[in-house]
């Protein structure tokens, strides 16, 4: 097993570690979600907790990753946390994660049809979107807050970062936000997000794999 998934297995989960600066950014994550909710913006409240929805299971397939093959997940965090939830996911990204959907849903035009640069609005936010993700990655990996131990997940090989690492999350999301029954929205987030919470108790509160 690599050094860095040793260094995150030693404090996953570990409360000791908390810091007061969580509540604020808790309150952040309620206080977007609230306003968006009070506005009845349900577009954008649904296809931030698809964005967020499918990033956890990111993160659930990347811990199984370690677990199966013993060596290292795609990614780790080991750095600094006040509370590493997955090898992972500390819970400064998961905050990060919760509103990032809404954010960048934000930035889709109310027509569909609508182009940004000659690409349609909602590809070209979805593409631009996960490029800056994985500059961000880039940045966070040279700090050595975010590491990469395999060959085919790196610097040198950016292209499953960008598509599985993020485009999918942009798709989905807004996919989400496109669809025009309010049930057929709640359907295809609640799936997702029941799909995370079983895998959840079954991996990490029963079988303790991640």
């Amino acid at each position: 097993m690599t050094e860095s998934a040793l260094q995150a297995l030693a404090q996953l989960r570990d409360a000791s570690k908390f810091q007061w600066y969580v509540i604020p950014l808790l309150s952040l994550v309620f206080y977007v979600y609230t306003v968006e909710t009070e506005k009845r913006n349900w577009n954008l409240v649904l296809a931030g907790l698809a964005f967020w929805g499918a990033d956890w299971l990111n993160e659930i397939l990347n811990s199984l990753v370690l677990y199966f093959t013993g060596y290292a997940p795609i990614w780790g965090e080991p750095g600094p946390t006040a509370y590493l939830i997955l090898v992972g996911l500390n819970i400064e990204t998961m905050f990060m994660f919760a509103i990032a959907g809404i954010v960048w849903s934000k930035m889709l035009h109310p027509d569909r049809s609508a182009k940004y640069l000659g690409i349609p609005n909602r590809w070209a936010v979805a593409l631009f979107g996960s490029a800056f993700c994985v500059l961000v990655e880039y940045f966070l990996n040279s700090a050595h807050a975010l590491t990469w131990d395999w060959s085919w997940w790196n610097r040198e090989a950016p292209w499953l970062i960008f598509l599985f690492g993020y485009l999918w999350f942009f798709v989905f999301a807004f996919w989400v936000y496109d669809l025009k029954l309010f049930r057929s929205k709640i359907q295809a987030v609640g799936t997702l997000w029941t799909i995370d919470l079983l895998s959840l108790v079954l991996f990490a509160g029963i079988l303790n794999w991640i």
